[in-house]
C-alpha cells in the first residue's frame, strides 16, 4: 500500500501539475485526465494507465471506486493523495476524486478507420482544421460522437488533440471516438484516395447546407471561426456549402455549426 501523499513538492505530483501544459505533454508524452467518465471512457478505449491520484480520507463514490479497480487492473498505480494535493492536481476550483495520468495515444494514419473502409461503408466524416479552442474542439467531439459521425479529422499548426480542456469538454469522446491529427495535405490525399464527397463550410458557399446531398462517403470540412478553412481547400473536387446567416452576426461558433451539419447529415441518411 502506498502511503499518502501530502507533500506538493512530490515528483509525480509536480510532473502531473505540469501536463496541464502542451511543452510538457510533448516532452513526457504523456496526457492527464480529470472525471470520473472521461477516465472511464479513456481506460474503455485502451487508453494505457500510468498513475491514478485518488483523493484520500473521503468515502469514494460507487463510480470512482469502480474507475479504480478498472485503473489498476488496466496497470495503472494507485496513489492517494490528500485534499490539498488533489486541489493542486485538479482544473481550477474543481476538486476530483481521481485523475488519470496515461501515455498520450497515438492513432496511426495506416489504421484510421480501416475495418469501416473495407466494409465500403458511406462513411461520414468531419475534418477541423485550425480550431483555436479546445473546448471547442471537445464540443465537437461530443457532437459527432452523439450524430454518428465515423471518425474526426483535425488540422492545424495549433493541433493539440489532447489538451485536458478538449478531452473534458468532449466527455471522454476523443478517446471512444476515431480521431486523428494530420496536415492538410496529408487530409486531402487520404480523403481522395478514397472517394470522399468533399464539402467545404464557407460564409461564401453558393450551396445551402438543407440542399447539399451528405448521403454517401462524405467529408464535412470545418474552419475556425477567425480564419476560416485555407486555401488548400479550394479545388474543383471540392464544394463549398454555407449556413443562412439572416442576422447582423457574419459567423456561428463552430461547435454549433459542426452540430447543425452533422445532425442534418444524420437526418439525410435516415431518410433515404
Amino acid at each position: 500500500m502506498i502511503p499518502t501523499i501530502t507533500s506538493l513538492q512530490n515528483l509525480r505530483v509536480k510532473q502531473a501539475v505540469k501536463l496541464r501544459e502542451r511543452k510538457a505533454r510533448d516532452e513526457q508524452q504523456r496526457i492527464i485526465i480529470d472525471g470520473e467518465r472521461e477516465i472511464t471512457r479513456a481506460l474503455g478505449a485502451g487508453v494505457v494507465a500510468l498513475e491514478l491520484f485518488v483523493l484520500d480520507g473521503v468515502e469514494l463514490s460507487a463510480t470512482s471506486q469502480q474507475t479504480m479497480r478498472h485503473a489498476r487492473e488496466s496497470g495503472a498505480t494507485i496513489l492517494p493523495v490528500s485534499r490539498q494535493v488533489m486541489e493542486k492536481l485538479a482544473f481550477g476550483d474543481r476538486v476530483e476524486e481521481v485523475i488519470l495520468v496515461a501515455e498520450s495515444p497515438s492513432p496511426a494514419l495506416d489504421t484510421f478507420l480501416q475495418d469501416k473502409l473495407a466494409a465500403k461503408r458511406d462513411l461520414l466524416v468531419a475534418v477541423v482544421e485550425g480550431v483555436e479552442k479546445p473546448g471547442n474542439l471537445g464540443a465537437i467531439l461530443r457532437s459527432a460522437d452523439a450524430a454518428g459521425i465515423d471518425g474526426v479529422i483535425v488540422c492545424g499548426a495549433r493541433l493539440d488533440l489532447y489538451n485536458p480542456n478538449a478531452i473534458r469538454a468532449s466527455l471522454g469522446a476523443l478517446f471512444t471516438l476515431p480521431v486523428i491529427g494530420m496536415t492538410v495535405p496529408q487530409a486531402l490525399a487520404w480523403l481522395r484516395m478514397h472517394q470522399f464527397q468533399m464539402l467545404a463550410t464557407r460564409v461564401d458557399g453558393a450551396i445551402d447546407y438543407t440542399t447539399a446531398d451528405l448521403r454517401g462517403r462524405t467529408a464535412i470540412i470545418l474552419g475556425s471561426e477567425a480564419e476560416g478553412l485555407s486555401r488548400e481547400w479550394l479545388g474543383d473536387d471540392i464544394r463549398a456549402i454555407s449556413l443562412p446567416m439572416l442576422g447582423t452576426v457574419d459567423s456561428l461558433n463552430l461547435s454549433v455549426t459542426a452540430a447543425i451539419l452533422f445532425y442534418e447529415a444524420l437526418r439525410q441518411r435516415r431518410a433515404k
